[in-house]
């Protein structure tokens, strides 16, 4: 017989990510201190040797326990059928009330049929079948992996007859369901006549917007044929998001899929406005395209990822400021429509731009004019001066966040609201490139932080390229810390010197050291806009015309087709249309 440490030597296989396994107990007499006995149980299996494996589990068993399990064979594709014996258990050092437990095989056979025999159920048990078909479910692939046992463990089997109804329009929505066999059809019910909607199949998910609102179900779900789900119900998935919080991307991915083919239902509906399609994502936001509902007037729809629509401190800080840039009104920034609190995140309703980003054209214009970088900077101080003096810091100016309009004018977008106070969000495109020293050491901001990466940009407009290498995001951070930018006349020897001036003095590393405010940049660039001849946009004098509207329900659609036509004829001679909805009186 092997000695220990012969056993200790024997090739180990390293599972990364771990596998999910499942044990089958005999009884509750396995674990301790447990007042229950499960049906079925998903552990994480860490590694493998000839002899046995490391598991990780929820639960505490006892030394010396039999198991009954079946582990994936990723080799040779079929199921392995283990007998084995629990020789020790450990707390989980790298997972909270989690257990390790060695187990060593009694008897190992590998077989592709594992089936459990029918006389071993007292419950449906979760087969080897059953996990293959959820792990390869498009809503299984978004969850993150260490989140998956915690899930499979909270799964609960059903079985529904042909011609059940297992959703009822009007009742309380608890739970989702994972379509395992079988069909059913969505069916509204509108002047008690039913009106079917979608056809759902193995694979889709049934339900699954009551875990994000507890609202009431808006259809009828009937079963076409005999079906089989596994059900999670809303309480199981909010002890399970407050334990896995990366398990609340599954809830963006769950809205995001039911704006893309809810076509006739309400859950294409934020407050007054509907979801046409996604224009734009972010590391934590998705952008869509949408319409007023009643007057038809585009607007963009932003909605916060659940991760972070979920963390009350970000959330609570959000919304507060939200309310303030809602209030900013400066034909520089973007406007702010409403705020909509929906299916547990937040959707901001914005004017929606055509034209196209400084980003865009930075990547596809060999170099802007002169005239046009210094009219862009002047147009962002502007916006930047109004919004400082709203005690609103941007923090994330860059030139994926202007945008410029077919008619020059220069938009600030995202203010404000471009990432979490106080984070460093990585994977916002750009973001690292443009971030000021204080940032990046977490230091508090103020207007000099604007200053800085404003300063950063109008270098990039300037020479063509960003003042610090990029292959290195770390390098990157120290160089904004510690090395000061190269001169830009060592590229661009006959630039301006009000601009060499406005650049040197804005990218200084000490707040101190630079323009303290945007009046101060105004006043050093503003002689150089004059002997170019610019005549800045947020100068122009604007008129407004205001006219009130009343119109009946029936006129509605003739009166959209007349707003359209309208709009696109004032829009011709440079004027703007924009419509406010009065509510009812």
């Amino acid at each position: 017989m092997e000695k220990q440490k012969d056993q200790r030597r024997w090739p180990r296989e390293t599972i990364e990510p771990p596998k999910s396994g499942i044990i089958y107990p005999k009884s509750r007499k396995s674990f301790l201190n447990l007042n229950y006995n499960p049906d079925t149980l998903h552990v994480n299996v860490l590694n493998m040797s000839k002899k046995g494996l490391l598991l990780q589990s929820p639960l505490k068993f006892k030394v010396s326990s039999s198991l009954d399990m079946r582990i994936w064979h990723p080799h040779k594709k079929v199921w392995m059928a283990i007998k084995g014996r629990i020789k020790w258990v450990n707390d989980s050092p790298s997972k909270h009330g989690y257990y390790l437990f060695g187990v060593e095989f009694h008897r190992k056979t590998v077989h592709e049929d594992t089936s459990i025999p029918e006389s071993e159920l007292q419950l449906r048990r979760m087969s080897p079948s059953d996990l293959e078909f959820l792990l390869n479910t498009n809503l299984f692939n978004a969850i993150p992996p260490e989140s998956i046992c915690p899930l499979l463990n909270s799964l609960t089997f059903k079985h529904i007859n042909k011609a059940e109804r297992f959703i009822t329009q009007g009742d309380e929505g608890d739970c989702l369901y994972i379509i395992r066999s079988g069909s059913c059809i969505v069916n509204l019910e509108k002047d008690n006549t039913l009106h079917p909607i979608a056809r759902l199949k193995a694979g889709d998910v049934v339900g699954e917007m009551a875990v994000l609102t507890g609202e009431r179900r808006s259809t009828h779900v009937d079963a076409e044929t005999d079906m089989e789900l596994w059900s999670l119900s809303r309480a199981q998935f909010d002890a399970l998001s407050h334990e896995y919080p990366d398990l609340r991307d599954f809830l963006t991915d769950i809205v995001t899929h039911r704006f893309s083919v809810s076509k006739l239902t309400a859950f294409r509906n934020i407050g007054k406005y509907i979801i046409k399609e996604i224009i734009g994502q972010g590391g934590w936001s998705i952008v869509y395209k949408g319409v007023h509902g009643k007057l038809n007037f585009p607007v963009a729809i932003k909605m916060m990822r659940h991760n972070m629509a979920m963390n009350p401190e970000f959330l609570d800080k959000f919304q507060n400021e939200a309310k303030i840039i809602a209030r900013l009104n400066h034909p520089n920034i973007i406007k702010v429509y409403d705020i909509e609190d929906l299916y547990r995140t937040v959707f901001i309703i914005m004017e929606y731009l055509e034209g196209l980003s400084l980003e865009y054209l930075l990547e596809n214009m060999p170099k802007l004019p002169l005239p046009k970088i210094l009219d862009i900077i002047m147009q962002i101080c502007s916006g930047l001066a109004y919004a400082h003096k709203e005690g609103i810091i941007h923090q994330d100016i860059k030139p994926a966040n202007i945008y410029i309009r077919s008619d020059e004018r220069v938009k600030i977008v995202d203010f404000g609201l471009a990432c979490p106070p106080g984070s460093m969000d990585f994977n916002l495109s750009g973001t690292v490139f443009y971030m000021s020293p204080e940032q990046i050491q977490g230091e508090p901001v103020d207007e000099r932080t604007d200053i800085y990466s404003l300063g950063i940009t109008a270098y990039e407009m300037l020479i063509g390229k960003r003042p610090f290498p990029e292959d290195d995001i770390a390098k990157l951070l120290d160089f904004h810390i510690t090395k000061d930018v190269p001169d830009p006349r060592i590229f661009y020897p006959d630039l301006p010197d009000e601009l060499h001036y406005f650049i040197t003095k804005s990218i200084c590393k000490n707040p101190s050291a630079r323009l303290k405010n945007i009046s101060e940049v105004i006043k050093v660039l503003q002689p150089l806009a004059e002997k170019l001849g610019l005549t800045p946009q947020q100068q122009k004098k604007e008129k407004m015309l205001g006219m009130f509207l009343f119109y009946n329900e029936e006129q509605q659609l003739i009166l959209n087709s007349l707003i359209d036509k309208f709009n696109s004829n004032i829009a011709d001679i440079g004027a703007e249309l924009r419509i406010a909805p009065i509510e009812d009186v």
